[in-house]
């Protein structure tokens, strides 16, 4: 990295830590991706996704904003959404000063963060927040529907487990899970939602809820980059050594960086 900063800024829960990696390059105007880590709600920070964010800075040419949410049970739903909706907020205001973009922002996350990343794509269309060029859901955790085939397939014996699934939801949502902030598929309606690029893997007792939102996503008019990795396992993406690893990066950043385009062009186009 040319430089990577960790700061803090007021959160809606009080002092909210962010990382901000800037990958080496000249000029400015460099794309911004606010990336929620994944680690069932209840797990994992700036730390344990600090090579994963450094890969993607590089490999998408972007400034990446890593949030350091609040996790669940201490802090269950909304909160990390909420926090992540902060992040983007700070970093549409403050991109300038990494030489990112604020036109350009793509929310992105793996796991229960693409949950997140979903979910705050749709609070900003909704609220009239900051723009969004795309989102990047990386096998998103999207609901708490345990009856799906990917579920009934590899529900146990494939790393990710149901059961543990379930537990999460648990202290995610104890109240339930039938709000927006919480399962994007609540929405009425996800026409208006910025380009997607959904990964999901074959192995992962969430594939079929990924795979089943990123075609709703494209039914409701919604660009979509949907790329399913057969015979892969949740979490795969942040095991730097696997052999298959490295690859399938360089194929999604680049998938991100057409998104990214796409969305230029089609703002070059609404503004002549």
């Amino acid at each position: 990295m040319q430089a990577v900063h960790d700061l803090t800024i007021e959160g809606p829960g009080g002092d909210l830590a962010l990382r901000v990696f800037v990958p080496h390059h000249e000029g400015a105007g460099l794309p911004v991706v606010v990336f929620a880590h994944g680690g069932g709600f209840v797990m994992c920070d700036l730390d344990s996704h600090d090579e994963f964010c450094r890969s993607m800075a590089q490999g998408v040419g972007a400034v990446v904003v890593a949030v350091d949410y609040r996790l669940a049970p201490e802090s269950p739903a909304p909160a990390a959404h909420d926090d992540v909706y902060a992040a983007l907020e700070w970093a549409s205001k403050n991109a300038a000063e990494y030489d990112g973009d604020a036109n350009r922002i793509v929310l992105a996350g793996d796991s229960a963060g693409g949950n997140l990343a979903s979910t705050v794509a749709i609070a900003a269309r909704d609220r009239g927040g900051p723009a969004v060029a795309a989102q990047a859901l990386l096998y998103p955790v999207i609901d708490d529907d345990f009856e799906t085939e990917s579920y009934r397939l590899y529900g146990a014996g494939y790393y990710n487990t149901t059961k543990a699934m379930k537990w999460y939801w648990e202290q995610y949502a104890p109240d339930g899970t039938n709000d927006v902030r919480v399962v994007p598929t609540r929405a009425s309606t996800l026409a208006g939602l910025p380009a997607a690029v959904v990964v999901t893997a074959e192995l992962d007792p969430p594939c079929s809820s990924g795979d089943a939102y990123a075609e709703r996503l494209a039914a409701d008019g919604v660009p979509v980059r949907h790329r399913r990795f057969d015979g892969l396992f949740h979490g795969f993406l942040t095991f730097p050594t696997l052999s298959l690893t490295a690859p399938a990066r360089e194929e999604i950043w680049a998938l991100m960086r057409d998104a990214l385009a796409a969305s230029d062009h089609r703002f070059s186009e609404e503004t002549r």
